[in-house]
């Protein structure tokens, strides 16, 4: 007897310390969740500007002093009439200007001075320009490869890579047309395709929509989006103001003779992480 109680006390001993054990497993799964939870919800900063001013050398001032910052896998539209303001502020993320005023990061590296170290970093940037620069001539294939060409990976990887990038745009049964048979839509999706081979961080697409009918509009907006599932931050300039007005995971910034104001946060009010 004395016997079987000993067992049942270390039993219980044990029992408890498995208790104890599961509880404390609890604590830190849910504080690994709440981590998670909150480097979801506060992001990693992408891009940060810090009074950044454009002046080009006809003295046309392009950009005034804007402070903002923009984090990872957020999206972020930029609105405002013709020469506002929103292509420059694009070129100095692709390091195509550099500032002639205040300071500007991008994934934590300054966007002026060392032009080796912003080649590199453009290799992390999709652009989707207004005029698609495709090359006539070359099927769609051959003009979405050219986005990976630099990379020094294989042909026959940069086949495959540019191939699996079609189909995420619908264009699978297109791969070895022509692009001067393409409808504009199809020619701005090759466009697209051959920014996110490259699988960037960052997706900068200026006016995309341009030049598109509704439907296809509407498409390519939802395709751009679509890219902020896999955390990647994409940042759209747009004058179909119609089409955005109802989206409601994102930040909507407006430009004016050079001026960034924000116009609605990704929560449908004013975020502070977003404008300084």
């Amino acid at each position: 007897m004395n016997s079987l109680a000993k067992e049942r006390r270390a039993m219980g001993v044990s029992m408890n310390s498995l208790a104890r054990e599961r509880r404390a497993f609890g604590r830190i799964a849910k504080a690994a969740i709440l981590q998670d939870l909150c480097q979801k919800s506060t992001g990693i900063s992408m891009i940060e500007a810090n009074g950044v001013s454009l002046r080009y050398k006809d003295g046309t001032e392009a950009l005034k002093k804007v402070t903002l910052t923009i984090k990872q896998g957020e999206l972020v539209y930029i609105t405002g009439p013709s020469g506002s303001g929103k292509t420059s502020f694009l070129k100095l993320l692709m390091g195509m200007e550099q500032p002639t005023g205040g300071t500007l990061r991008v994934f934590n590296h300054p966007m002026n001075g060392n032009e080796r170290k912003i080649r590199k970093l453009r290799r992390k940037i999709g652009p989707v320009f207004q005029e698609f620069k495709l090359i006539e001539g070359r099927t769609v294939l051959e003009n979405v490869m050219i986005g990976i060409r630099f990379l020094g990976i294989s042909p026959k990887k940069m086949k495959e890579e540019a191939v699996n990038a079609l189909h995420k745009v619908g264009l699978g049964h297109k791969i070895y047309s022509k692009v001067e048979n393409l409808s504009w839509g199809e020619a701005q999706r090759v466009a697209i395709a051959r920014a996110v081979i490259r699988k960037p961080a960052l997706i900068l697409a200026d006016e995309p929509t341009g030049n598109l009918d509704h439907e296809n509009a509407v498409h390519i907006l939802k395709l751009l989006t679509s890219f902020t599932n896999s955390n990647t931050t994409v940042i759209i300039t747009t004058h179909a103001t119609h089409l955005i007005e109802n989206e409601e995971n994102a930040t909507f910034l407006r430009v004016n003779a050079g001026e960034f104001t924000i116009e609605r946060s990704r929560n449908g009010g004013y975020d502070e992480d977003i404008i300084l």
